[in-house]
């Protein structure tokens, strides 16, 4: 996941907004007793990430894969009054920490966690979105396209994290390496799709953001 110079990434962090006292602490706690912390979004994923929820105004945004709620905190800063974030996760563990840190960010009311498959529980959804997150297990990313683009409105923004997969989209695929093999297959989806208009962008992970013509 770095793929830039970590001088240059401090530079960036301490030329962007600081993170709240919230995300501070959650980030602070994730790295310190949680499995695999390179899962969490981060300072500047997560200022981008708020900057564009901030720009669409959604009404309503629907998360895949939570962790410990740092991108669904990022992402409701941006969330018109009287909206709603959905965020699902498979990981019942964690559910009490991110909630925890929801209501101390002041989204209590806002972010309403899911547990459970998500595969199921989106289908499950009524509504629509107009922005939707997808960082969750990469081998499901091209279902988990396919089962919420009926669900976003016209106009509305897909975003998809870990699409660049470490640099090893680009290398030569190995055998049995499932996951790339998956992220392939999901950029192709999305670039042969003429129903959206997409950019790739080499950043952290790489993210794919997507609007819905």
């Amino acid at each position: 996941m770095d793929f830039i110079p970590e001088k240059i990434n401090e530079y960036c962090e301490k030329h962007s907004n600081v993170e709240s006292e919230a995300l501070k602490s959650l980030n602070r706690h994730t790295n310190v007793n949680v499995l695999r912390p390179r899962m969490l979004s981060g300072h500047l994923q997560g200022q981008l990430l708020r900057m564009l929820s901030s720009m669409i105004k959604p009404k309503r945004v629907l998360e895949i894969g939570t962790y410990t709620g740092y991108s669904a905190i990022c992402l409701a800063e941006g969330i018109v009054e009287g909206g709603e974030l959905i965020t699902i996760d498979c990981n019942e563990e964690l559910e009490d920490l991110a909630t925890s840190y929801f209501k101390e960010a002041g989204y209590g009311q806002t972010i309403k966690m899911l547990t459970g498959d998500a595969t199921q529980v989106v289908d499950s959804l009524n509504g629509k979105f107009d922005l939707v997150f997808i960082d969750a297990d990469k081998e499901s990313y091209v279902n988990y396209y396919h089962q919420v683009f009926n669900k976003v409105n016209t106009g509305g923004y897909i975003i998809v994290d870990n699409v660049l997969w470490s640099g090893k989209v680009v290398e030569e695929l190995k055998d049995g390496d499932k996951e790339t093999q998956a992220i392939l297959e999901f950029n192709a989806v999305v670039q042969a799709d003429d129903r959206v208009e997409n950019i790739l962008l080499p950043f952290r992970d790489g993210l794919m953001i997507l609007q819905k013509k």
